[in-house]
């Protein structure tokens, strides 16, 4: 669909109403008359509320809706997966030590780290129930299905993200675009992109192989997305981005940009860029409690299973351990940052997500034929331009 001002309204309406809808939806499955944990279902609403596009259950919605579907076949699910990704969201927030999301403080800097997690948890687990109730609406084995695909979607989330976090705790830096795509379809594309499709054409009953070839086109789109969700992360406004700037770089994440600039750095910008980005971002590392040890340790002496001179040099051991750990610097982050652009990181991965983009045109175009012609497919359409030129 051409980028007109007919296909941005179209885009913007439907994804506000889809949103509305999802959110009464949301606020039905949260409890309101559990006093005793009136506090964990009242921070359940905390980041579905804030503002947001709410393209998940967009995709879910148009998607079933595209193919003949109904809107009660499809909004439990949506729903569904639109508190799926805000438990994701707490818990990514938590991993990565981010400090914003959607232009507000994250949930942990907020609450604690406990609290948010429990809160991430209980919307995981209320979050199952919205697609017991579906069978009564679809029937027993779509809903089957339907609980099939979250399955797998919770699976591929948690390993892509595992993937990333060990690439960091390893300081893994000898990755190609292979790899990145490779973690990004499992992280982002199945749960942002892939399920919320697929759950749409299961709603609406459609066949194994359409719904195969929607998978795809959701695949490409969702690829496209990341990159530029990373290129936005170090070149957007944080009122427009609506998360962190710079975040990538203060976490150390294995961005396509990243990678590109790490592959064509000269050896001493590269020796320079690991070593800040194997540093902490201030604030997130906590020194050893030595001081817990000390009784342990006369007890050790007093048994003579330690002699006073061990006791000693375990001590001075223990105090340079709680010696200050180096963290990044604004000025480190601003040299990552200017090492990207001498490099041209930036352009080569908004050209990477151009051709990702072109792959998910081509896959619509398949499956163009048998969608139903109406505002459902035009919104899947228009999608593939928002995605490019989005500002979340």
């Amino acid at each position: 669909m051409p980028d007109t001002p007919g296909a941005s309204a179209l885009l913007t309406g439907y994804l506000e109403e889809c949103r509305s809808r999802v959110l009464e939806e949301i606020r039905r499955m949260v409890p309101s008359e559990r006093p005793q944990a009136a506090f964990l279902y009242e921070l359940m609403l905390e980041y579905p509320l804030r503002e947001a596009k709410g393209l998940r259950p967009a995709l879910c919605i148009a998607t079933c809706r595209a193919l003949g579907g109904t809107l009660e076949a499809a909004l439990r699910p949506a729903a569904a997966l639109e508190l799926y990704h805000n438990a994701f969201l707490i818990h990514d927030d938590i991993e990565d030590e981010s400090q914003l999301r959607r232009g507000r403080p994250t949930l942990h800097h907020l609450h604690g780290v406990p609290v948010a997690i429990n809160v991430g948890d209980a919307m995981l687990a209320l979050s199952l129930q919205p697609l017991l109730d579906n069978i009564g609406f679809i029937g027993l084995g779509p809903s089957l299905r339907i609980l099939q695909a979250v399955a797998r979607m919770a699976r591929e989330s948690a390993e892509g993200q595992a993937l990333e976090l060990e690439w960091i705790r390893q300081g893994q830096w000898a990755l190609e675009d292979e790899d990145y795509v490779r973690m990004v379809e499992q992280k982002t594309c199945w749960y942002s992109f892939i399920t919320p499709v697929t759950v749409g054409a299961i709603a609406a009953r459609q066949n194994a192989q359409r719904t195969e070839q929607l998978a795809e086109f959701a695949r490409c789109l969702g690829i496209a997305f990341q990159i530029q969700d990373d290129v936005l992360n170090l070149s957007g406004e944080v009122g427009a981005y609506g998360k962190e700037i710079g975040g990538d770089l203060w976490e150390g994440k294995r961005t396509l940009m990243l990678l590109h600039m790490m592959r064509h750095a000269s050896a001493e910008e590269r020796a320079e860029a690991e070593r800040i980005l194997s540093l902490p971002r201030p604030g997130v590392r906590s020194p050893p409690q030595a001081p817990l040890l000390e009784p342990l340790l006369d007890q050790l002496v007093g048994q003579g299973e330690l002699t006073p001179e061990g006791r000693e040099r375990l001590r001075h051991a223990l105090a340079e351990s709680q010696s200050p750990v180096g963290e990044k610097t604004p000025e480190q982050v601003r040299f990552l940052l200017e090492l990207i652009h001498r490099h041209g990181s930036l352009d080569y991965a908004r050209q990477v997500a151009r051709d990702w983009l072109r792959r998910a045109e081509e896959s619509f175009a398949a499956c163009e034929g048998w969608l139903l012609p109406s505002k459902h497919r035009h919104l899947l359409q228009a999608l593939l331009t928002y995605v490019l030129e989005r500002v979340k």
